[in-house]
Parts: structure tokens; C-alpha cells; sequence
């Protein structure tokens, strides 16, 4: 299976922007259903964005519709986060994950336990 390894995560002031990226090892990257989660500080691991393995469907929660964009680069085996107008509510550790088993319109998509490759993960501060 693919490892993931995230980058791109800092500190950001209230509008700012930041792009992750995240790395795939591994000769099966076009197999794998893409996401990034994020985690706040006592809070559960939210789904935030999915890409399909052909990148032309994706999914995003409700709260980064318009702001965020996934997209993923085969030929790299990467997939990035573009972050646009970050306020403190988008503060957390942003985890990179893959799964083959479900499509991003599947009922599941959003739980943690359906993803089994996960990233160490990135720090995302955003100031007021």
C-alpha cells in the first residue's frame, strides 16, 4: 500500500492562504480514493475534502465549499489542498489518508474507520 507524507502546513493570519500537499510512495497511487481530514484540539477527525482516482469527482464539507479546492497529480503521485480565506475555525492538523473501497458519492466516505492509510499529519494555525 501507498504512505503518505504531508507538507505545506504554518501559521497563517485570518484571510490568508496556505497549500498542502501530500506525497505517495508506491507504484498504486492511481488506485486510491484521495482525502484530507483534519483534527481540532478535542475535537473528532473531520472529512474535509475527497478526490477520485481519476480527479474528476470530488467532495467537500459544507464549512470549505468555495474556499478549498483538492486536486491530485498522477504523474507526481501527490495530491494538494489549496486553502483560500482561512479564518481560526479552519485551525487544526490536517491529515493526508487514501482508501480504495469507496467512490467520494459513497455513504461512509466521511469516517475516519474507511480510510486505512493515513499521513503523520500538518499543523495549520490560522490567527485572528
Amino acid at each position: 500500500q501507498v504512505q503518505l507524507v504531508e507538507s505545506g502546513g504554518g501559521l497563517v493570519q485570518t484571510g490568508g492562504s496556505l497549500r498542502l500537499s501530500c506525497a505517495a510512495s508506491g507504484r498504486t497511487f492511481s488506485s486510491y480514493v484521495m482525502g484530507w481530514f483534519r483534527q481540532a484540539p478535542g475535537k473528532e477527525r473531520v472529512l474535509v475534502a475527497a478526490i477520485s482516482r481519476s480527479g474528476g469527482n470530488t467532495y467537500y464539507v459544507d464549512s470549505v465549499k468555495g474556499r478549498f479546492t483538492i486536486s491530485r497529480d498522477s504523474a507526481k503521485n501527490s495530491v494538494d489542498l489549496q486553502m483560500n480565506s482561512l479564518n481560526p475555525e479552519d485551525t487544526a492538523i490536517y491529515y493526508c489518508a487514501a482508501q480504495t473501497r469507496l467512490s467520494t458519492a459513497s455513504t461512509g466516505l466521511s469516517t475516519p474507520e474507511s480510510w486505512p492509510v493515513w499521513g503523520p499529519g500538518t499543523q495549520v494555525t490560522v490567527s485572528s
